[in-house]
Protein backbone atom coordinates (compact mmCIF):
# COMPACT_ATOMS: atom_id res chain seq x y z
CA UNK A 1 0.00 0.00 0.00
CA UNK A 2 0.83 3.36 -0.80
CA UNK A 3 0.55 6.19 1.69
CA UNK A 4 1.45 10.15 2.29
CA UNK A 5 2.27 12.05 5.28
CA UNK A 6 1.60 15.85 4.62
CA UNK A 7 3.75 17.42 7.10
CA UNK A 8 5.98 15.40 8.77
CA UNK A 9 6.85 16.65 12.18
CA UNK A 10 6.62 14.92 15.75
CA UNK A 11 3.91 12.51 14.90
CA UNK A 12 4.14 12.52 11.29
CA UNK A 13 7.47 11.19 11.72
CA UNK A 14 6.64 8.75 14.25
CA UNK A 15 3.69 7.28 11.97
CA UNK A 16 5.98 6.88 8.72
CA UNK A 17 8.69 4.88 10.78
CA UNK A 18 5.92 2.57 12.00
CA UNK A 19 3.83 2.25 8.63
CA UNK A 20 7.51 1.98 6.87
CA UNK A 21 8.80 -0.32 9.25
CA UNK A 22 6.24 -2.12 11.29
CA UNK A 23 3.77 -2.37 8.20
CA UNK A 24 6.24 -2.31 5.14
CA UNK A 25 4.28 0.23 2.96
CA UNK A 26 5.10 2.74 0.92
CA UNK A 27 5.77 5.91 2.80
CA UNK A 28 6.18 9.55 0.98
CA UNK A 29 5.95 11.96 3.55
CA UNK A 30 6.40 16.11 2.75
CA UNK A 31 7.91 19.12 4.67
CA UNK A 32 7.48 22.49 4.23
CA UNK A 33 11.40 22.64 5.57
CA UNK A 34 14.35 21.27 3.02
CA UNK A 35 16.64 20.73 6.27
CA UNK A 36 14.33 18.00 7.39
CA UNK A 37 14.76 15.80 4.59
CA UNK A 38 17.80 13.49 5.77
CA UNK A 39 15.83 13.07 8.68
CA UNK A 40 12.74 11.87 6.88
CA UNK A 41 14.43 9.95 4.39
CA UNK A 42 15.34 7.46 7.54
CA UNK A 43 11.93 6.63 7.84
CA UNK A 44 10.23 7.52 4.09
CA UNK A 45 11.10 5.69 1.17
CA UNK A 46 10.47 9.09 -0.99
CA UNK A 47 10.35 12.64 0.93
CA UNK A 48 9.02 16.15 -1.21
CA UNK A 49 9.16 19.60 0.10
CA UNK A 50 5.99 20.96 -0.66
CA UNK A 51 4.10 24.20 0.35
CA UNK A 52 0.41 23.18 1.82
CA UNK A 53 -0.94 25.87 -0.88
CA UNK A 54 1.37 24.42 -3.90
CA UNK A 55 -1.66 22.57 -5.49
CA UNK A 56 0.20 21.46 -8.44
CA UNK A 57 3.55 19.55 -6.44
CA UNK A 58 1.08 18.27 -3.50
CA UNK A 59 -1.12 16.39 -6.39
CA UNK A 60 1.86 14.81 -7.71
CA UNK A 61 3.11 14.04 -4.55
CA UNK A 62 -0.23 12.33 -3.71
CA UNK A 63 -0.66 10.51 -7.03
CA UNK A 64 -1.39 6.77 -7.08
CA UNK A 65 -1.47 6.84 -2.62
CA UNK A 66 -4.42 5.11 -1.30
CA UNK A 67 -4.20 6.95 1.95
CA UNK A 68 -3.04 10.30 2.76
CA UNK A 69 -2.43 11.39 6.66
CA UNK A 70 -2.83 15.10 6.91
CA UNK A 71 -0.36 16.27 10.07
CA UNK A 72 0.48 19.41 10.16
CA UNK A 73 1.64 21.78 12.25
CA UNK A 74 1.60 25.55 12.92
CA UNK A 75 5.08 27.37 13.66
CA UNK A 76 3.38 30.27 15.05
CA UNK A 77 -0.04 31.05 16.03
CA UNK A 78 -0.10 33.41 12.86
CA UNK A 79 0.40 30.92 10.49
CA UNK A 80 -2.98 29.09 11.42
CA UNK A 81 -4.49 29.75 8.24
CA UNK A 82 -1.62 29.57 5.99
CA UNK A 83 -0.78 26.23 7.43
CA UNK A 84 -4.58 24.25 8.25
CA UNK A 85 -7.16 25.86 5.97
CA UNK A 86 -4.98 26.93 2.81
CA UNK A 87 -3.72 23.46 2.96
CA UNK A 88 -6.77 21.28 3.62
CA UNK A 89 -8.52 23.23 0.82
CA UNK A 90 -5.40 22.05 -1.62
CA UNK A 91 -5.63 18.73 -0.51
CA UNK A 92 -9.64 18.70 -1.16
CA UNK A 93 -9.15 20.48 -4.24
CA UNK A 94 -6.24 17.84 -5.17
CA UNK A 95 -8.16 14.38 -4.09
CA UNK A 96 -10.95 15.27 -7.18
CA UNK A 97 -8.51 14.33 -9.62
CA UNK A 98 -6.47 11.44 -7.75
CA UNK A 99 -9.07 8.10 -8.02
CA UNK A 100 -6.92 6.31 -6.20
CA UNK A 101 -6.82 7.98 -2.52
CA UNK A 102 -9.57 5.74 -0.19
CA UNK A 103 -8.79 7.63 3.05
CA UNK A 104 -8.11 11.49 3.96
CA UNK A 105 -6.86 10.82 7.97
CA UNK A 106 -6.38 14.27 9.63
CA UNK A 107 -4.92 14.83 13.46
CA UNK A 108 -7.10 17.86 14.50
CA UNK A 109 -7.28 19.01 18.41
CA UNK A 110 -9.76 19.12 21.10
CA UNK A 111 -9.49 23.04 21.26
CA UNK A 112 -12.22 23.33 18.76
CA UNK A 113 -14.56 22.52 21.62
CA UNK A 114 -13.49 25.77 23.68
CA UNK A 115 -14.70 26.60 26.71
CA UNK A 116 -17.41 24.38 28.47
CA UNK A 117 -16.60 25.03 32.39
CA UNK A 118 -15.03 21.40 32.77
CA UNK A 119 -18.41 19.76 31.19
CA UNK A 120 -18.00 16.40 29.37
CA UNK A 121 -18.17 16.97 25.89
CA UNK A 122 -18.52 14.81 23.00
CA UNK A 123 -18.16 14.27 18.96
CA UNK A 124 -21.57 15.59 19.05
CA UNK A 125 -20.98 18.75 21.34
CA UNK A 126 -21.30 21.86 19.67
CA UNK A 127 -18.11 23.72 18.90
CA UNK A 128 -16.91 27.11 20.73
CA UNK A 129 -13.83 28.03 19.51
CA UNK A 130 -12.45 30.17 21.93
CA UNK A 131 -10.46 32.72 19.62
CA UNK A 132 -9.53 32.93 15.99
CA UNK A 133 -7.35 30.02 15.71
CA UNK A 134 -9.98 27.90 17.48
CA UNK A 135 -12.39 28.78 14.58
CA UNK A 136 -9.96 28.05 11.93
CA UNK A 137 -9.31 24.05 13.07
CA UNK A 138 -13.29 24.20 12.92
CA UNK A 139 -13.40 25.44 9.03
CA UNK A 140 -10.21 22.87 8.76
CA UNK A 141 -12.57 20.14 10.00
CA UNK A 142 -15.48 21.05 7.44
CA UNK A 143 -13.22 21.90 4.32
CA UNK A 144 -11.92 17.87 4.62
CA UNK A 145 -15.25 16.58 6.01
CA UNK A 146 -16.74 17.66 2.17
CA UNK A 147 -13.87 15.76 0.38
CA UNK A 148 -15.90 12.43 1.62
CA UNK A 149 -18.00 10.64 -1.08
CA UNK A 150 -18.45 7.03 -2.05
CA UNK A 151 -14.99 6.34 -2.42
CA UNK A 152 -13.38 8.15 -0.10
CA UNK A 153 -13.65 8.10 3.82
CA UNK A 154 -12.68 11.24 5.27
CA UNK A 155 -11.33 10.60 9.46
CA UNK A 156 -10.68 13.49 11.70
CA UNK A 157 -9.14 12.46 15.01
CA UNK A 158 -9.53 15.62 17.41
CA UNK A 159 -5.74 14.93 19.78
CA UNK A 160 -5.13 16.14 23.70
CA UNK A 161 -2.45 17.50 24.55
CA UNK A 162 0.37 15.70 22.35
CA UNK A 163 3.22 14.15 24.74
CA UNK A 164 5.58 11.42 24.28
CA UNK A 165 9.23 10.65 23.61
CA UNK A 166 11.62 13.66 23.34
CA UNK A 167 8.84 15.59 24.48
CA UNK A 168 7.74 14.41 27.51
CA UNK A 169 5.71 16.59 30.46
CA UNK A 170 8.70 17.65 32.38
CA UNK A 171 10.50 19.13 29.55
CA UNK A 172 7.17 20.89 28.17
CA UNK A 173 6.36 22.15 31.96
CA UNK A 174 10.38 22.70 32.41
CA UNK A 175 9.81 26.48 33.41
CA UNK A 176 6.71 26.20 35.36
CA UNK A 177 8.10 24.48 39.00
CA UNK A 178 7.88 27.46 41.61
CA UNK A 179 5.87 30.03 39.67
CA UNK A 180 2.44 31.43 40.19
CA UNK A 181 -0.20 30.71 37.78
CA UNK A 182 -3.78 32.34 37.17
CA UNK A 183 -6.86 30.42 38.59
CA UNK A 184 -7.36 27.82 40.73
CA UNK A 185 -5.71 24.64 38.83
CA UNK A 186 -9.65 23.20 38.41
CA UNK A 187 -9.53 23.41 34.69
CA UNK A 188 -9.66 20.10 33.09
CA UNK A 189 -6.70 19.06 30.86
CA UNK A 190 -6.70 16.00 28.01
CA UNK A 191 -3.58 14.55 27.26
CA UNK A 192 -2.42 11.59 24.97
CA UNK A 193 0.41 9.71 24.51
CA UNK A 194 2.77 9.49 20.77
CA UNK A 195 1.87 5.88 21.45
CA UNK A 196 -1.60 6.34 20.88
CA UNK A 197 -1.37 8.63 18.53
CA UNK A 198 0.03 6.48 16.26
CA UNK A 199 -1.63 3.54 17.19
CA UNK A 200 -5.39 5.05 16.83
CA UNK A 201 -4.03 6.55 13.42
CA UNK A 202 -3.06 2.76 12.16
CA UNK A 203 -6.24 1.41 13.57
CA UNK A 204 -8.24 4.48 11.29
CA UNK A 205 -6.20 3.45 8.59
CA UNK A 206 -6.80 -0.28 8.88
CA UNK A 207 -10.75 -0.23 9.56
CA UNK A 208 -11.01 2.83 7.23
CA UNK A 209 -12.59 5.19 9.93
CA UNK A 210 -15.13 7.83 9.06
CA UNK A 211 -16.43 10.88 10.74
CA UNK A 212 -15.40 12.79 13.89
CA UNK A 213 -13.16 10.73 16.93
CA UNK A 214 -11.98 11.90 20.18
CA UNK A 215 -8.55 10.84 20.51
CA UNK A 216 -7.41 11.66 24.57
CA UNK A 217 -6.64 9.22 27.68
CA UNK A 218 -8.34 8.39 30.46
CA UNK A 219 -6.79 10.73 32.95
CA UNK A 220 -8.89 14.25 32.24
CA UNK A 221 -6.93 15.20 35.14
CA UNK A 222 -7.16 19.05 36.90
CA UNK A 223 -3.97 21.56 35.91
CA UNK A 224 -3.18 21.48 39.49
CA UNK A 225 -3.54 17.20 39.97
CA UNK A 226 -1.04 16.95 36.80
CA UNK A 227 1.35 19.73 37.91
CA UNK A 228 1.42 18.93 41.54
CA UNK A 229 2.26 14.74 40.83
CA UNK A 230 4.67 15.81 37.97
CA UNK A 231 6.84 18.20 40.20
CA UNK A 232 6.24 16.08 43.83
CA UNK A 233 7.96 13.18 41.30
CA UNK A 234 10.78 14.99 39.71
CA UNK A 235 11.38 16.76 43.25
CA UNK A 236 10.47 19.83 42.04
CA UNK A 237 8.79 23.31 43.46
CA UNK A 238 5.39 22.84 43.67
CA UNK A 239 3.00 25.84 41.09
CA UNK A 240 1.23 28.53 43.54
CA UNK A 241 -2.14 29.11 42.54
CA UNK A 242 -3.52 32.82 42.23
CA UNK A 243 -7.77 32.78 42.12
CA UNK A 244 -7.81 36.06 41.79
CA UNK A 245 -6.60 36.12 38.27
CA UNK A 246 -8.53 34.26 35.86
CA UNK A 247 -7.13 31.26 34.71
CA UNK A 248 -5.21 31.88 31.33
CA UNK A 249 -6.24 28.35 29.49
CA UNK A 250 -9.13 28.96 26.72
CA UNK A 251 -10.10 24.89 27.48
CA UNK A 252 -11.77 23.75 29.79
CA UNK A 253 -13.85 20.60 29.07
CA UNK A 254 -13.58 16.87 30.15
CA UNK A 255 -13.17 14.91 26.64
CA UNK A 256 -14.72 12.08 26.35
CA UNK A 257 -12.75 9.17 24.05
CA UNK A 258 -15.76 6.68 24.13
CA UNK A 259 -16.70 6.78 20.66
CA UNK A 260 -13.23 5.48 19.58
CA UNK A 261 -13.35 2.46 21.95
CA UNK A 262 -16.34 1.71 20.90
CA UNK A 263 -15.20 1.65 17.57
CA UNK A 264 -12.72 -1.10 18.90
CA UNK A 265 -9.32 1.06 19.75
CA UNK A 266 -7.52 0.10 22.87
CA UNK A 267 -5.59 2.76 24.48
CA UNK A 268 -1.69 2.01 24.92
CA UNK A 269 -1.24 4.24 27.61
CA UNK A 270 -4.72 5.34 29.15
CA UNK A 271 -2.77 7.10 32.28
CA UNK A 272 -0.25 9.76 31.56
CA UNK A 273 3.15 9.06 32.26
CA UNK A 274 4.80 11.33 34.76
Amino acid sequence: MRVAIVGCGYVGYAVARYWRQELGLFVTATTTTPDRVAKLEEVAQKVAVVNGNDAANLKSVLQDVEVVLLSVGAKSANLYEETYLHTAKTIVSALKEIPTVRQLIYTGSYSVYGDKSGEWVDESSPLAPANQNGEILAQTEQVLLSASDRNTSVCILRLGGIYGPGRELLKIFGRVPGTTRPGNGDDITNWIHLDDIVGAIEFARKHQLQGIYNLVDDAHLPSRELLDRLFTQHNLPPVTWDASQKSARPYNARVSNQKLKTAGYQLIQPQMIF
